[in-house]
């Protein structure tokens, strides 16, 4: 009887875990699509247009629509989760309910999609006050939704809350190792979509593209 109880324990203590941060290692690798080459990324920074922020004047998120269904039952945040995560089950409504997801931006591995918010690598805002403020909403739909650049992965919940909308001025991925994917990514999404940067902004994306 003593045996079976501490069998019991454990297993109420394993389960307990799950949903957990692990911070022994990535078991699964974000996958957006890749960005440029440092060095493309510093030319594309040489030619980005550099203007003050726009106001956040007529903003709101439903100017970008999303999540939007990209086949069948499955919205834009179920696409990234299966494509960001490792061993992912779905539902029938496309819905993850098993899975493994590694955040590059702090190095948590998380095992609840619950814990994984899908960020929008230039937030929604920033591409608002860098020119988004005059697309159509057709066309703030598809950046929101894209998935053909490296505008979106899953991370950590927390993690991207504390970002918010800010730019690579103001917030940067805590995992230091991570600091020049993730430039290249905002500088080639900031590029194919023609949005300007701030001078603060410019200044920063350059000073850490020099040591890419």
């Amino acid at each position: 009887m003593r045996l079976y109880a501490r069998r019991i324990s454990v297993t109420a203590g394993l389960a307990a875990l799950t949903g957990a941060i692990v911070l022994n290692g990535p078991s699964a690798q974000a996958a957006p699509p890749a960005p440029v080459d440092a060095a493309t990324a510093r030319s594309y920074v040489n030619a980005l247009t550099v203007r003050p922020e726009g106001t956040l004047d007529g903003y709101s998120r439903a100017q970008f629509p999303h999540w939007i269904t990209q086949h069948g039952e499955c919205n834009t945040r179920e696409v990234v989760l299966q494509r960001d995560g490792q061993d992912v089950e779905q539902d029938d409504r496309c819905a993850a309910v098993e899975g493994t997801w590694y955040s590059p931006y702090d190095g948590a591995t998380w095992h609840d999609a619950s814990d994984i918010d899908i960020d929008h690598v230039v937030p929604l805002a920033e591409a608002w006050r860098s020119g988004a403020d005059t697309w159509t909403k057709a066309d703030r739909q598809k950046f929101a939704n894209d998935l053909t650049r490296p505008q979106l992965i899953a991370v950590t919940d927390r993690v991207n809350q504390a970002k918010g909308d800010k730019d690579p001025a103001k917030w940067m991925p805590p995992r230091a190792d991570y600091a020049c994917t993730y430039v290249r990514m905002w500088v080639t999404v900031k590029h194919d979509y023609k949005l300007t940067v701030d001078s603060a902004e410019k200044n920063k994306l350059a000073a850490v593209l020099k040591g890419c």
